[in-house]
């Protein structure tokens, strides 16, 4: 799976250097399941995606949802398994990322992400 680094340049914060990316039929379908936890400074940006669900997972995760030029549109903090987001046609893609990091980063609505390999 290929690794990328997510910042929020505008804040000088890196969001996560080992986060994975989705975007296969296959890498979108199974994302984060069969993992245990994540770790902090580590994720799963799912694109395209306009939105997901914790079904199957073993635990809580934070949820960003993207538009198309990857500025925050909505969190959610501490998604606990078998819940789901709702479908945006504004999302284009999702970032998940460990429980607590949302506002452990202070990621908030309006920020611009920015992806570097």
């Amino acid at each position: 799976m290929q690794y990328l680094t997510v910042t929020i340049p505008k804040k000088a914060v890196t969001v996560g250097s080992r986060i994975g990316l989705a975007d296969t039929f296959l890498t979108r379908l199974f994302g984060l399941l069969g993992r245990s936890c994540l770790d902090d400074g580590s994720g799963l940006l799912i694109r395209p995606s306009s939105g997901v669900h914790t079904m199957w997972m073993r635990f809580a995760i934070d949820v960003i949802a993207l538009d198309k030029d990857l500025r925050v549109l909505r969190t959610w903090q501490r998604l606990r398994p078998w819940r789901l987001t709702p479908v945006s046609l504004k999302t284009h893609c999702v970032l998940e990322l460990a429980p607590g990091q949302i506002h452990h980063l202070n990621i908030e609505p309006g920020d611009q992400l920015a992806l570097s390999h």
